[in-house]
């Protein structure tokens, strides 16, 4: 079975650089990963960070994963919801197993998920070879990707690897280096020090297999109205 098309917006990346807030990005990236159970379309897929930190931010990443408490998602205490279907669930494990078949590690982190309702065990997903195509696929549902990148040129060079790019962030103690690192990242939306930002406020889109064109603000309110020209031409003007 083939998951490399389940669904156009995969591939959003998360770069953790040499100086970020360890505590501070691990915390957000359990969020970014796991909100909504992790069923959302920009939420944060890829985690790459540079060899500097990769082992403090796994252990402290794994820690907030262990946290989550699964339960009733109309319980407030509840911090992993379950997916939206038997099936959803079901096809989220047989990805796992399958990007394990090809060469991937997987690591089911924290106690154990209710055996009732479509749960699905918090899992960590390291070692992905460069020919392994599940490097590629998109888990929707709590499943990490982490990814160990040499420096911060080779996290860029992760973090474009992919035909998609709806969404990205970039978490640094230095901001406007964040932007810097932002602006080389092939996605349609990069926040810094946030895993994504979805706010009406804000136009929301992606870019090449993750589509084109804008939601909200300005932008989106245009694509429900026509545009009327009316040019005032000099009557000497040449064709």
């Amino acid at each position: 079975m083939s998951y490399a098309t389940i669904n156009p917006y995969t591939g959003e990346p998360l770069v953790v650089l040499a100086d970020a807030d360890l505590e501070k990005t691990a915390e957000w990236a359990v969020f970014g990963r796991h909100w909504n159970g992790g069923q959302v379309c920009c939420s944060s897929k890829r985690l790459i960070v540079v060899d500097e930190v990769y082992d403090a931010f796994l252990d402290r990443y794994r820690h907030g994963v262990a946290g989550l408490v699964a339960g009733d998602p109309f319980d407030a205490a509840t911090t992993l919801a379950p997916l939206s279907s038997q099936k959803a669930a079901d096809d989220v494990k047989a990805q796992i197993r399958e990007a394990v078949k090809l060469g991937a590690r997987a690591e089911e982190v924290g106690p154990a998920v209710p055996n009732h309702g479509a749960f699905v065990q918090p899992t960590i997903l390291t070692d992905f070879g460069e020919d392994n195509p599940a490097r590629y696929w998109e888990f929707f549902g709590p499943v990490s990707m982490l990814f160990r990148a040499k420096d911060e040129d080779d996290a860029v060079r992760i973090a474009n690897d992919s035909p998609f790019g709806l969404g990205g962030s970039v978490f640094t103690s230095d901001p406007a280096h964040g932007a810097e690192v932002a602006s080389r990242i092939s996605t349609g939306m990069v926040f810094v020090n946030h895993p994504i930002k979805v706010e009406a406020d804000l136009p929301f889109g992606g870019i090449r297999r993750s589509g084109y064109g804008r939601e909200l603000i300005g932008l989106g309110l245009k694509e429900f109205v026509n545009h009327k020209l009316i040019d005032v031409v000099d009557i000497d003007a040449r064709f």
